[in-house]
């Protein structure tokens, strides 16, 4: 049911447009992050400062190899044991990725979404897809297509209707550029993926 909406995305977002798209919590805007204009297209939409980095969303690990230059050893269990869920990886970016998306951090922040239609969307699109929430900056994040039209009434290439977002706890957040270290506990509780990553 969700095929000709999950093509008009993946071809939309091919084409340098943004697309609004529901993810596991809220929706996202959805562009390719290798494309320098389709990213600043999203920053101006949503009216957010070049100085943060942009969350990216993957399908599968094979992705994440085209994202980072190198992967610690607690990436492999952490990533068997949550993913696809609402676990956030940040790793070591590699060269490819752009610095609108790093915001000259040196680092990348991944993520596979539990949620089968915005995997499909990633499969459309050929690319892993920017995951940033739907709103204009300082404004609440959009849970339904309804509330990303009030936002943003022009401008996106396409709002792909999922329904009702998930809401609740946003994503764990850990940073593995380093000693492992959360930087957000969300749905995931960080005693679960500390012990993790120390084997346990």
């Amino acid at each position: 049911m969700w095929r000709k909406a999950v093509e008009e995305a993946g071809a939309a977002i091919r084409s340098g447009g943004v697309a609004a798209i529901p993810t596991d919590t809220v929706y996202g805007l959805a562009a390719d992050p290798f494309q320098p204009e389709a990213v600043q297209r999203l920053l101006r939409l949503k009216q957010r400062p070049d100085s943060k980095p942009i969350l990216l969303l993957i399908e599968s690990l094979r992705q994440a190899e085209l994202l980072s230059s190198r992967f610690p050893a607690a990436f492999e269990r952490l990533a068997a044991r949550f993913w696809p869920g609402p676990l956030t990886v940040v790793l070591p970016a590699a060269p490819a990725v752009p610095e609108a998306i790093t915001a000259g951090t040196g680092t990348v922040a991944v993520r596979v979404p539990g949620t089968v239609l915005t995997r499909e969307i990633i499969r459309a699109a050929r690319v892993p897809l920017t995951g940033t929430s739907a709103n204009i900056s300082g404004r609440p994040a959009a849970e339904s297509a309804a509330q990303v039209r009030e936002q943003f009434p022009s401008g996106l290439a396409l709002i792909v209707d999922g329904g009702p977002a998930a809401g609740g706890a946003a994503s764990t957040i850990v940073d593995l550029t380093g000693e492992p270290r959360i930087l957000r506990e969300g749905r995931i509780p960080a005693a679960e993926i500390l012990c993790l990553c120390q084997g346990g």
